[in-house]
């Protein structure tokens, strides 16, 4: 009896292990079989010389050109606005607080990490409704609000992978480096922090690939559809994400729902090269500092 079950154990798992790589090359074929004929400089610019379409002479309406743009001004503020606080969170727990403060702080972060991205938008949502009602009564979504909501959702990625990094600098560079005179600030800033650099750049490709992939939070917060490019921090604006979520909605033809699935491709092959980048910087962490391959 227990032979048979250690069988039939033995047999669901293999199951298992083929039906979840078959799945998503089922997914991914479908995507690529649809969406790649469609991929050009049409899909992009819709017919507007692509100098024109970059600089602005010639707005863009029936492209992803506008997406694209906005979707890149997303991330940068993004990453802008979190990159500070959580490699310095990261930083303060490997090598400065107490270990109550790294329970605390530690729980607090998987909190954080564990949120859905639809309530943090919903914060942003009621964050404008209450400046408008108090202190600010012209107060409006726009691309900084969703930024700001992005940044506290990307927040544990980038503290996480800041803590391991250094956690995972060799101990006896630290003890070297107390040995030498340098205060456990110093030796964060100027020896763990260098060395830890390309772990922490793995962390900040992660970040980004979250920051382009989320639909949730933006949807509140100040994406729109055919916003053109936002002219400031203030505007409304597009995003790919939302793009492909609008198409598949709202679609009238066979055009429009290839230009979704283009659009499906595009965002796909961007967060392909983000998670290759953030490996590579991974593996060359670890054969530098811990001579693993």
């Amino acid at each position: 009896m227990r032979d048979a079950g250690f069988r039939c154990f033995q047999a669901a798992a293999r199951l298992s292990a083929v039906l979840v790589p078959a799945f998503v090359f089922i997914l991914l074929g479908y995507l690529l079989w649809r969406g790649l004929p469609v991929l050009g400089t049409k899909l992009l610019f819709a017919g507007v010389p692509p100098l024109d379409a970059v600089s602005g002479r010639v707005p863009v309406w029936d492209g992803l050109w506008p997406a694209c743009a906005g979707t890149f001004r997303l991330v940068l503020l993004t990453v802008a606005l979190a990159l500070f606080p959580g490699v310095g969170c990261g930083l303060y727990l490997a090598g400065l607080a107490t270990p109550r403060q790294k329970h605390v702080f530690g729980a607090a972060v998987d909190m954080l990490a564990g949120m859905p991205s639809i309530v943090m938008g919903l914060f942003g949502f009621m964050l404008i409704l209450f400046l408008r009602r108090t202190f600010f009564p012209g107060a409006n979504t726009g691309l900084l609000l969703a930024a700001s909501c992005l940044a506290l959702l990307v927040l544990p990625v980038l503290i996480v992978s800041t803590r391991e990094a250094v956690e995972s600098v060799p101990e006896t560079l630290k003890l070297a480096a107390a040995a030498l005179g340098m205060s456990r600030v110093q030796t964060l800033l100027r020896l763990c922090l260098p060395a830890a650099a390309p772990g922490i750049s793995g962390g900040v490709v992660l970040a980004v690939g979250r920051a382009a992939e989320d639909t949730a939070v933006i949807l509140f917060t100040g994406v729109v559809a055919d916003a053109g490019l936002a002219a400031g921090l203030l505007d409304k604006f597009e995003a790919l994400s939302f793009e492909i979520f609008y198409i598949s909605a709202q679609y009238q033809d066979q055009e429009e729902l290839l230009r979704g699935f283009g659009a499906a491709v595009f965002l796909l092959l961007v967060s392909c090269v983000l998670l290759l980048a953030a490996r590579v910087l991974e593996r060359a962490f670890h054969r530098r500092w811990q001579g693993k391959r």
